[in-house]
């Protein structure tokens, strides 16, 4: 990261719905603010637990059918594909999460890698606990998908993606996407205009704090 570039931490996981629907133009506004991303994997089903939320299946009639028709609301506005019901879903994804964090601490480019993986559940029909679809999905990203596998099975991995869902927890963060900006919570990919709104603000400060 560069002294000049504003950075954001970006809580979520690969079986985040709303995390996919919010991925372009998250990626659009990171590139538009040139935005350093801190991605922080983390166990979804573990702060629900912790926080009193519930998976989407467990949860009353009445919200499953409310979240139904948000899903088609937003794939038209979002203009993305969309399958309602995924084959693959829930999923265990573990795995593709410490291959990013391998992928990250080397400082490589994941922003694709962590789109790819969020469509791979929610339009593809993939099935991210496989590790051939994960290693296909990291290097059609540009990553060394091999690599990165062999590298997932590092204990400090799994111990640093547990530690992000305690840190998580600890920042009361109760679902994904959440995003972090200058300490500034946003929850919710329908958000993402308010944190714009922050950064723009925030750059604004700063041209004015220089002359």
């Amino acid at each position: 990261m560069s002294r000049s570039q504003q950075q954001i931490d970006f809580y979520f996981s690969f079986i985040s719905l709303w995390s996919y629907i919010g991925s372009l133009p998250f990626q659009d506004l990171v590139r538009e603010y040139d935005l350093d991303v801190t991605y922080k994997p983390i166990d979804l089903y573990q702060v629900f637990s912790a926080t009193g939320g519930k998976p989407p299946k467990e949860r009353p009639v009445a919200r499953q059918a409310y979240r139904a028709v948000e899903m088609g609301r937003w794939q038209k506005i979002r203009g993305i594909p969309l399958t309602r019901e995924p084959k693959f879903y829930p999923a265990q994804p573990s795995v593709g999460h410490r291959m990013l964090l391998a992928a990250q601490s080397e400082d490589q480019n994941v922003h694709r890698f962590v789109h790819l993986a969020l469509k791979a559940v929610w339009a593809d029909e993939l099935n991210i606990e496989d590790p051939e679809t994960l290693v296909a999905l990291a290097s059609a990203a540009g990553l060394d998908g091999p690599a990165l596998l062999l590298q997932s099975a590092a204990p400090e991995l799994a111990m640093r993606e547990r530690a992000l869902t305690d840190e998580a927890l600890s920042r009361n963060v109760f679902g994904a996407p959440f995003y972090f900006f200058k300490g500034e919570p946003f929850w919710g990919q329908d958000r993402l205009d308010l944190l714009e709104r922050a950064v723009q603000m925030d750059k604004l400060d700063g041209v004015k704090a220089s002359t």
